[in-house]
């Protein structure tokens, strides 16, 4: 008596599945995939593809629950029935389709990108959580924009292609957060940072006053910088860092923060140049003497325009003409070398005190 051929013997599965009940089919689930699990991996290529027909009419027979259990555990597998897991990918409930979505190797970027396409935002989330994503899935992700543009920065195996960059730098435009990320991110190129930071993302330019409102002789008087705590400087400081690493932490960064009155980001700025601490840079800004202020700018490399700038933006009073004209010569009699070894030694805030008439009285001077 001849065997009946394999095909034969799939055709009357096939068959006997269609009038089983589900819970019968949910066995008959089972068992396949513990066989498919047990093979060896060149069987199981074969294998999966021979039982892909069967195990696509059981899942249209079978309890979510099943289907569920059934992602989770093709997910592992590197070699698993192709149309079976692309129609696992594909369902409409993200609690069959994440499984497979978030882990499983064999699904492919086309695979991906039918998903991404077609599904819903917890599909994309699950997909930009992966391990490893392609440029092509990551550029599909990003045309959707949202938070999941933030997830694929913050995921170090996803690959970005130069069309997925500029996508990106083009929304960082409009969100601060995606431009913070991805100035973050270690390996973002440099070329990507610097269009990043040379149009600062989230913010917005300083308004200009209304005529109308201010009298023409009066000039407006600089608000006093807000009491900073250690998680704005926390918050602060990833950017400035990143600045200075690219060689942007310059006169025209600093100097842009002084007059925004970005205290958070100008303090920092001057104590990651300077190397001067927080608590003495706070201290020379706060101080009623401009000398100590002026030593830390000069420790920094920093111009005397952008030195003006910082005097002139650090409290709810303008500079005098003479304060300013003595400002400029106590800069420009400072050597470098003595600013540096000032800061770096801790004596900047000495040196400030000492300048001021009050405390050498305090002193005895």
């Amino acid at each position: 008596m001849m065997a009946n051929l394999p095909a034969d013997i799939l055709v009357e599965l096939e068959e006997a599945v269609a009038t089983c009940p589900p819970d019968r089919c949910a066995r008959i689930l089972s068992g396949m995939v513990q066989l498919l699990i047990g093979s060896r991996d060149r069987c199981r290529e074969l294998l999966a593809n021979v039982i892909d027909g069967v195990l696509l009419r059981l899942t249209e027979r079978v309890e979510a629950s099943a289907l569920v259990q059934l992602s989770m555990t093709l997910a592992e597998l590197d070699v698993a029935p192709p149309e079976t897991l692309r129609r696992l990918a594909l369902y409409d409930d993200p609690d069959v389709a994440c499984p497979v979505l978030l882990k499983s190797q064999a699904l492919s970027a086309a695979d991906l990108e039918a998903v991404i396409d077609s599904c819903g935002e917890r599909h994309r989330r699950a997909i930009a959580a992966r391990s490893n994503i392609e440029p092509a899935v990551t550029e599909a992700l990003v045309k959707h924009g949202g938070p999941i543009c933030l997830a694929l920065i913050k995921n170090p195996g996803t690959k970005f292609s130069d069309a997925a960059y500029a996508a990106l730098i083009a929304k960082a435009s409009h969100d601060g957060e995606i431009a913070k990320a991805l100035v973050l991110r270690p390996g973002t190129p440099d070329h990507v940072v610097r269009k990043l930071l040379s149009a600062p993302a989230g913010r917005k330019a300083p308004a200009t006053p209304n005529p109308s409102s201010t009298p023409p002789a009066q000039e407006a008087e600089p608000a006093p910088p807000k009491r900073l705590c250690s998680s704005d400087y926390a918050s602060a400081r990833p950017e400035i860092v990143a600045l200075n690493r690219i060689g942007k932490l310059n006169d025209s960064a600093v100097n842009r923060f002084a007059i925004r009155g970005e205290t958070a980001n100008l303090f920092t700025a001057l104590s990651v140049l300077s190397g001067a601490p927080l608590e003495i840079v706070e201290h020379v800004m706060s101080d009623n003497d401009c000398e100590g202020l002026i030593m830390a700018c000069r420790a920094s490399r920093l111009n005397w325009q952008t030195t003006l700038a910082i005097l002139s933006n650090r409290s709810g009073t303008r500079l005098s003409y003479a304060e300013r004209e003595r400002a400029q010569r106590i800069f420009e009699t400072l050597l470098l070398s003595t600013s540096q070894w000032t800061v770096r030694w801790g004596e900047i805030a000495a040196s400030a005190n000492t300048s001021d008439p009050k405390s050498r009285r305090k002193n005895g001077g």
